[in-house]
Parts: C-alpha cells; sequence; structure tokens
C-alpha cells in the first residue's frame, strides 16, 4: 500500500506540476502552484486513507491492529514524500522534468480528450447510466449475502506443504475431531483442585449430557452421554497446583455454525460450576471473533464515515458530495466483497488461481478489505473531485467543470489505478490463500473504482445534481468559510509585458478595445489561420488545421470570464500579432 500511494500521489504532483510549467509558469510559480493544489489534495486524501485504517483500531484483535499501524505509517510517509520532498526535486529540475520523456507528444487542448468526452457522453443520459451502474453493483455483490464465516485452515497452504499434507492425512483418514476438543478451564480455583473432584465429576457429568459431545476427559476420569467411563483418580495432566482443565470432545466440525452453536450451551453449563470458568478452542475462536468483529464493525464503520464527511466537507464546503462519495464507495466494496465470495469461497477460477475453497471466507478479512480498499477508493475519488471544484471555483457551470475536472484528472488516475492494481495483484502468486484474496481484493476495488464509479456514475450523479452540488445551510457553510480549505488558489499575476516566450508585447492598449469573448476568438482564429503558423509549447511553429482552430473555440466557450481566456491563450502561446493585441486588451481587463 505504501508503494501505491507513494506512486499515487507523485504522479498526481509531478502532473500538476508539469501542467503549471506548459501554462507559461516559471519553475517557482509552478512549484508553488502545485503545493497549494495538488500538494493539499494529496494531504487531505492521506487524512481520508489513514481515517479508514484508524478505524481497524477500535477492534482488540493484534492481527488488525498491526495492519493500523504499518498502514498509517505508510500512507503518512508517502504523503510527507510527496508534499516535501518531490516538490524540492522538482525545483531542482524545473523544465528538465520532460528532458527524458520517451514520446515527445504536446498536451491535448482542454476539451479535446477522451475523458471529456466520456464526461459529456455520461452527462447528456444520467438516469440510464446511473440505473445501469448501480444495477451493475447490486449484482456483482449479490454473492456477499451468501457469506459464511470461518477461520483459515491447513488447507490455505499449498498443496504439497508438509504441515497441510499431515492435516489432511488426520481430517480424511482419522477422527479428526479429536485434535480440536473445547477446552473448558478453571485457571485459579483459589485451593487444591483435587479437593473439587465432585464438583468437576458433576461438570464433567453435565458436559457429556450435551447434544453433539462425544466424551469429556477430567482429572476425575472420562465420561460419555451422562456417564462415567472410567474413573483413575490421578489424571494429573488436567490439573495443576493453580487451577484445572477439560477436554470436551465433540462429534460437529468445530469451524461450522453448530460448532459455534455448542460452545454456547458448553459455557451455559460450565457457568454452573461455581468457580470462573473461561472455554476455549478453535470453535470458541470462531464464535468469539466474530461476536467481536460485528459488535465493533459498527463503530468503525462510523469513524470512517463521519472522518471521510468531515474532512470532504472542510475541502468542498457540500454536504451532497460527501454524502455522494460515501454511497458510491459501499457500493463499490460491495460489489467487490460479492465477488470475492463467488471466487474464494464459492471456488469460481480455483484451478487457475490456485488455491483450495473451504466454503468459508476468513472472518478477518473483510473487515481489514473494507478499511483499506475505502480509504484507497476515498483516494481517486478526492483527486477528481479537487479538480471538479478548481474549475467550479474558477466560474465553470457544473457540466463544464466535471467535463474538465475528468479530463485533467482521467490520465493520471488510470495510470495510478493501473499501477496500484500490479502492486496487489503481486499478492495472487502467493502460495497463502488469504493473501491471495487480499492482494485480488483490493485490485478489483481500485480498478473498479477507477473505472466504473469516476468513469460513469461520478459524473452522472453530478450532473443530476447541478448546483445543488455545492450546497449547504447557512451555518455550515459559514462554518467552512471560517475553517474550511478551499481548492481554490488564487492565479499568479500575469505581465501585459512579456508573452509566454519571453516577447515583449506591443504597449497596452485602451480598455474600450477590448473585443466580445466569442467575437474575439473568431477573429483570433481567423488571423491565425491567415498567418498559417502557431507557436506550441516548444515555441515552434506548427502548421495550422480546422481542428485546432475548432479545438480553441470549444475552449474559450468554457471560459467563463476573461481572466480565463487570458490563461487559455497563455498555454497556448498563440503568438499571432492579432493574438497578442487581444491578449493585451484582455490583460487590461483583467
Amino acid at each position: 500500500m505504501g508503494l501505491g500511494l507513494a506512486i499515487d500521489y507523485s504522479l498526481f504532483v509531478v502532473s500538476r506540476f508539469r501542467e503549471e510549467l506548459h501554462a507559461g509558469h516559471s519553475t517557482e510559480v509552478a512549484v508553488r502552484r502545485t503545493v497549494s493544489t495538488a500538494g493539499r489534495t494529496v494531504v487531505f486524501s492521506a487524512v481520508t486513507v489513514a481515517a479508514s485504517l484508524l478505524a481497524l483500531l477500535v477492534f482488540p484483535l493484534a492481527f488488525l491492529r498491526s495492519f493500523a499501524y504499518g498502514g498509517i505509517s505508510v500512507v503518512l510517509m508517502a504523503a510527507t514524500v510527496s508534499v516535501v520532498v518531490l516538490p524540492a526535486l522538482l525545483r531542482a529540475l524545473g523544465p528538465r522534468v520532460d528532458r527524458l520523456s520517451i514520446r515527445k507528444l504536446q498536451p491535448k487542448p482542454v476539451g479535446t480528450g477522451f475523458w471529456y468526452r466520456m464526461a459529456k457522453f455520461v452527462m447528456a443520459r444520467p438516469l440510464p447510466i446511473i440505473s445501469a451502474g448501480v444495477a451493475l453493483l447490486l449484482f456483482l455483490g449479490a454473492p456477499f449475502l451468501g457469506i459464511e464465516f470461518g477461520l483459515p485452515d491447513d488447507r490455505m497452504l499449498p498443496k504439497g506443504n508438509p504441515a497441510r499434507v499431515a492435516a489432511g492425512e488426520i481430517r480424511e483418514n482419522f477422527l479428526s475431531n479429536e485434535a480440536s476438543p473445547i477446552s473448558v478451564v478453571a485457571g485459579d480455583v483459589g485451593t487444591d483442585p483435587q479437593a473439587l473432584a465432585p464438583e468437576v465429576d458433576r461438570l464433567a457429568l453435565d458436559l457429556s449430557e450435551i447434544g453433539g459431545v462425544t466424551r469429556v476427559d477430567a482429572m476425575t476420569g472420562y465420561y460419555a452421554h451422562g456417564k462415567a467411563l472410567i474413573r483413575p483418580g490421578d489424571s494429573k495432566r488436567f490439573s495443576n497446583d493453580k487451577g484445572l482443565w477439560l477436554s470436551v470432545v465433540a462429534d460437529v466440525e468445530p469451524l461450522s455454525p453448530e460448532g459455534e452453536a455448542l460452545v454456547r450451551e458448553v459455557r451455559q453449563v460450565a457457568a454452573e460450576f461455581g468457580y470462573p470458568v473461561d472455554v476455549g478452542g478453535a470453535a470458541a475462536d470462531l464464535l468469539d471473533s466474530k461476536e467481536t468483529l460485528f459488535r465493533r464493525a459498527p463503530l468503525a464503520g462510523l469513524i470512517i464515515g463521519v472522518v471521510t464527511f468531515v474532512v470532504l466537507f472542510l475541502m468542498f464546503g457540500s454536504l451532497l458530495v460527501p454524502a455522494k462519495a460515501v454511497l458510491l464507495n459501499l457500493l463499490s466494496l460491495s460489489a467487490t466483497f460479492g465477488a470475492l465470495v463467488w471466487i474464494f469461497q464459492e471456488g469460481h477460477f480455483a484451478g487457475v488461481l490456485g488455491f483450495t475453497p473451504t466454503g468459508m471466507t476468513d472472518t478477518m478479512m473483510p473487515v481489514l478489505l473494507f478499511c483499506v480498499a475505502f480509504g484507497l477508493s476515498m483516494d481517486y475519488e478526492v483527486f477528481l473531485l479537487s479538480r471538479i471544484k478548481e474549475e467550479h471555483d474558477n466560474g465553470a457551470d457544473t457540466i463544464n467543470s466535471v467535463a474538465v475536472g475528468l479530463e485533467r484528472t482521467g490520465r493520471i488516475v488510470t495510470a495510478a489505478a493501473a499501477l496500484i492494481a500490479v502492486v496487489f495483484l503481486a499478492f495472487s502468486t502467493s502460495g497463502i490463500t488469504h493473501v491471495k484474496v487480499f492482494g485480488i481484493g483490493l485490485a478489483l476495488a481500485v480498478v473498479l473504482d477507477a473505472t466504473l464509479i469516476r468513469a460513469t456514475l461520478v459524473p452522472a450523479f453530478m450532473r443530476l445534481a447541478g448546483n445543488a452540488n455545492w450546497w449547504a445551510p447557512a451555518p455550515l457553510r459559514r462554518i467552512h468559510e471560517r475553517f474550511g480549505i478551499s481548492e481554490h488558489v488564487e492565479l499568479e499575476p500575469v505581465s501585459a509585458a512579456a508573452g509566454p516566450s519571453g516577447s515583449v508585447l506591443p504597449s497596452p492598449v485602451p480598455a474600450d478595445e477590448v473585443i466580445d469573448l466569442r467575437q474575439g476568438a473568431i477573429d483570433l482564429v481567423v488571423a491565425a489561420l491567415h498567418a498559417n503558423e502557431l507557436s506550441g509549447p516548444t515555441h515552434r511553429p506548427i502548421k495550422y488545421s480546422e481542428r485546432y482552430k475548432r479545438s480553441i473555440l470549444a475552449q474559450l466557450d468554457l471560459c467563463s470570464n476573461d481572466r480565463q481566456a487570458l490563461l487559455l491563450l497563455e498555454q497556448e502561446n498563440l503568438t499571432t500579432e492579432h493574438a497578442l493585441r487581444w491578449k493585451r486588451a484582455l490583460a487590461n481587463s483583467a
């Protein structure tokens, strides 16, 4: 997870730095703007991931707590390096950050990329896409309704492993229930255990009468079906100078609902012994683990939900955006859990993946996967929403802010998701089954979130909500204005004296020469067409094309004010005389 998050955060920061450089900013300005925008998003993303892992600490199980401690450490380390060390490296590299690029591609104009077109396609038909997407997620999650919880046994090991071979021989050729008895322990009776022989005899007789119990072994002898079989009187292995214990052998599978029910009955009978008694064994371990997890799960879910909601509200100042993010993540995770039950519990693809299905799912795995996958899924959600909010703060309407935000993050999030999915899929090569479950489960969660959720459901839901995406009641709005952190960053002043390539612009013209935005765009493109050249980001003339003309016009249509139009022209480095005059006029008006 540390490797995956480090890659995610680094890609996001480097991409924003390159974007700022291509917009004509100096290295220092580009670094400041990158840290103020992408760096801020990385910090908030790390907080949401850490909060999800923090919920594991509510479970009194060392296995889950260890993941919380390790996971939170690597998340904080990845975020710190991304916002402290990486910006310093980018400042040292400056424009040389692109020097070793294998493919020298010009950045595509905003509004022409695949993700932009995808967003527009989705937002043109939100209801059918939401219906189809939610139906697909519910279909994938349906097998989770049939989950059977259990604990891992020897079958989680690879075939041929000596421990698994020995356990398999016992299970298939011998009475394996002898190997997993229920232990009834009175650890401190406060007197000589031998003096309690009558009480032990009575307890053993009562335990032997429970349905499913085949034999009870105690210091007073061996019992079955309410009768004493042997009374050796010297069975010292069941007692010492402090306490005593009894072994209850049953004819039911310990790791099963029947085994759990038997433990409950044994505890009821043992409670009448007169001294504090503890009941252990494999069946008791399964029962107690499930009850502990189920009892603490609502608290863990509440912690994740509240912290995530508060963090997203502080970022976006909205009630609907955090609620939508949490809901979509829950849908995505339900689909992931359903797929895992279908694969590992029911045994599909067992031959391909190389595991032995047991008809059960490890009790702790869903909890662990939920906390880790929820944080990772929210990671991409924050990346996307931060760019959408930035476009919205710059004056774009809901449709255009969503489309441009998705286009700005589409390639980066897709690449990051692919890389982290590869990291997790490497776990599937392990010979241990629950390690396979962990790796494949997280990879599925990341892929679902980066494709179905981010590319279709998020734009569709935001299109339906419209301006309500950014609504909050007045009291909460005041809280956000006072304590929230906006994604919007004030633009660096643009000098009217120099163009993006350092060329000196003509002297300012009166403000009344500022022309209508749309007409100015048309005049600009016509002038560039007559000049038959444009200067791209590398300041090399390129042949003008009708396709590029349409692209510029489409982008200018998205601009809601002259300041945005000026930045667009600076980014495109349009250097014809007419373009310079128009940029000069826009600079005066801005």
